[in-house]
């Protein structure tokens, strides 16, 4: 696999080093050594599954509070989604920032998203899947999200969402929901 680290501390692109012959090819999309090489403890507990019918799908921008944060390594399988991740670690250079990626089908790539970073995605094609591995079992009451079109966060979308659910829609501005947000990006 190859590890690419992002701006924001912790968060990888990772690509997957193909083993090609007339077949096809062959690779790794996983492997704990290779992970722990590159600081990534993460023993995925959970693997989950999104399947999204239609274009300009929005989900997101979700986390978990202590002690149920998860790492997840995100991987398009079917489609393709514009997959964000923010930066919600109070004590990190990089808070309150956002990374945008492309995640294809068709080229593989994954996404490892640290533990306490919102995280989300919207289709770029119609028939999308997703598949998460995570560190964590999923805790309901510990289920928290960040607004997509956050006016504090300006994440920018490749093209407005034309479906988003209720509940996304509402997450709580990220200001009012971390108190020492406003006072750390206006730095």
């Amino acid at each position: 696999m190859i590890f690419t680290e992002t701006e924001l501390s912790g968060a990888f692109i990772i690509d997957v080093d193909r083993m090609a012959d007339e077949r096809g090819f062959f690779a790794r999309s996983w492997c704990e050594d290779e992970f722990a090489a590159h600081g990534i403890l993460m023993p995925p507990l959970q693997a989950n599954v999104s399947s999204n019918p239609k274009r300009g799908t929005l989900r997101g921008m979700h986390y978990q509070l202590a002690p149920y944060e998860e790492t997840k390594l995100i991987r398009c399988t079917h489609g393709a989604i514009y997959d964000v991740i923010v930066d919600l670690r109070e004590e990190s250079a990089t808070y309150g920032q956002w990374l945008g990626v492309e995640l294809t089908a068709s080229s593989f790539r994954m996404l490892f998203v640290p533990a306490r970073f919102a995280h989300g995605f919207l289709t770029l094609t119609d028939n999308t899947d997703v598949c998460y591995q995570v560190s964590a079992k999923y805790a309901p009451g510990s289920e928290r999200g960040l607004r997509w079109n956050d006016p504090a966060i300006r994440i920018q979308w490749p093209f407005e969402p034309v479906l988003v659910s209720e509940k996304d829609r509402h997450h709580p501005d990220f200001r009012l929901m971390i108190p020492s947000a406003e006072a750390q990006l206006s730095e």
